[in-house]
């Protein structure tokens, strides 16, 4: 980890500033605040948070849940670090971080993520954690613009990465 800074579970305290990380990152979906602080609620032990110094002030995070029908596969969320904490490799730490504790917690052995098309850091961060797990990358598109009902949207594709050595 960077100095400074260390991985935790997301607390109901932090889906304000988690919010606010995914709308000054410019790149996300910006869901409603109401959405974080439940998501900070519901699925802490499935997420992560980076801290920074001693008051704890998060600095990126990774949000993600089990999938209800494939329970050993995590799908990563959104994935969101401040601006001033980019290029330190804080999204790969927090991404390993959080798999390597869900996989010995729950057993997963996958991952799964959306990424649009052209989101070359998404896609960056994925194929290279990939890489260094030695899993798999496999590709489709999820859903397809015309799935979005509120204009245009490009399509998701989903990035499937396993089996994991975590």
């Amino acid at each position: 980890m960077p100095e400074g800074l260390r991985i935790d579970r997301p607390e109901v305290a932090d889906g304000a500033a988690l919010w606010r990380i995914a709308r000054d990152s410019g790149k996300l979906d910006l869901n409603s605040s109401y959405s974080y602080l439940l998501w900070c609620r519901d699925f802490a032990g499935t997420s992560a948070v980076a801290r920074s110094g001693p008051e704890g002030r998060p600095v990126g995070f990774v949000t993600a849940y089990l999938r209800p029908d494939r329970p050993s596969t995590l799908l990563v969320w959104q994935v969101a670090v401040d601006a001033d904490q980019r290029g330190r490799g804080l999204a790969a730490r927090l991404l390993d971080g959080l798999t390597a504790r869900v996989a010995h917690e729950y057993g997963v052995t996958a991952i799964e993520t959306t990424i649009t098309p052209g989101n070359t850091a998404s896609e960056r961060l994925f194929t290279s954690y990939a890489r260094r797990h030695g899993a798999a990358v496999e590709t489709e598109v999820l859903f397809g613009t015309d799935r979005f009902p509120d204009g245009p949207h490009d399509p998701e594709v989903l990035y499937r990465i396993g089996p994991l050595s975590v």
